[in-house]
């Protein structure tokens, strides 16, 4: 390692930022041509359309196309029910990661698939599956309304489930993957205390996947929020009752292109949010 041998060396390397910028540009020069160059091509594409939604952002008039009624009904409407989905997902998928992780049975595996499958399967898809199992004639709907008289197509609730069916792998994932390492000795050692598997996991193994549960439960909330495909073809598209705020943005972008913007940087600041609250998590290296 060559040192500055005087002290305008020293100030030199000062002005320029020192060894440490002499590195970095070593290392770019170092990058290959080849690998570059669609490296800044895809970066251009997943920047670009949002600095254009910037560009083309309304600003004079946003302080009074986000404070009307429409707005904040669908607003109002998105962050209930995209609550209540992440609530559901709480309740039921932090025993399903951990019946994954914890469990040995023939089948995990294809359970695991199961479960993570409506992250590949396209929405609309999910909203027609939701129909034929809970629409008034679907396999369980049916009875559920001739028993109960409890219809969820085309409601507020059924908002809820289409979100919270979209959403609930993404906390799974999280709070599976914080419970395989996680050490299981503190529960063992729980165990040979007297305290039921239960009790352990409700005093022990809880706290320590917290930060993953709380990981997990904004993610699911973030994707419930910006649900659109399985919530237009389960719940439908009523203004005060199941229009959410990207339904708002599919329709105002039909009639007013800048109250769909306006609609899109809140749901782009929300997007932004998230990433903030979880970058100590999916953002840092190592």
């Amino acid at each position: 390692m060559t040192l500055p041998t005087d002290r305008s060396d020293v100030a030199a390397d000062t002005v320029r930022g020192g060894p440490r910028r002499r590195r970095v540009r070593a290392q770019v020069r170092g990058v290959p041509l080849p690998l570059l160059v669609p490296a800044l091509i895809g970066l251009a594409f997943l920047v670009l359309p949002l600095i254009a939604l910037l560009v083309r952002a309304p600003w004079r008039s946003l302080p009074e196309l986000l404070t009307s009624a429409e707005v904040w009904q669908a607003l109002r409407l998105s962050l209930v029910c995209a609550t209540a989905a992440t609530a559901v997902t709480l309740v039921v998928g932090v025993p399903l990661a951990w019946l994954l992780a914890r469990v040995e049975f023939p089948g995990r595996g294809l359970l695991r698939a199961l479960v993570t499958l409506p992250l590949v399967l396209p929405p609309v898809v999910g909203g027609v599956a939701l129909l034929m199992a809970l629409g008034r004639n679907g396999i369980v709907g049916k009875s559920l309304d001739s028993w109960f008289g409890v219809t969820l197509p085309f409601t507020t609730a059924g908002v809820v489930v289409a979100e919270a069916f979209v959403a609930m792998p993404f906390l799974v994932i999280s709070v599976e993957g914080t419970l395989r390492a996680a050490d299981p000795r503190y529960e063992e050692a729980a165990a040979t205390l007297g305290a039921s598997r239960f009790t352990a996991f409700r005093r022990v193994t809880l706290p320590l996947i917290a930060p993953g549960i709380a990981a997990g439960a904004v993610l699911a909330w973030a994707r419930a929020l910006g649900e659109f495909g399985a919530t237009i073809t389960f719940a439908g598209n009523f203004p005060g009752r199941t229009q959410t705020m990207p339904l708002a943005v599919y329709l105002a972008l039909q009639s007013d292109p800048e109250a769909a913007i306006a609609l899109s940087l809140v749901l782009l600041a929300v997007s932004v949010a998230v990433l903030a609250g979880l970058r100590d998590r999916w953002m840092t290296a190592g």
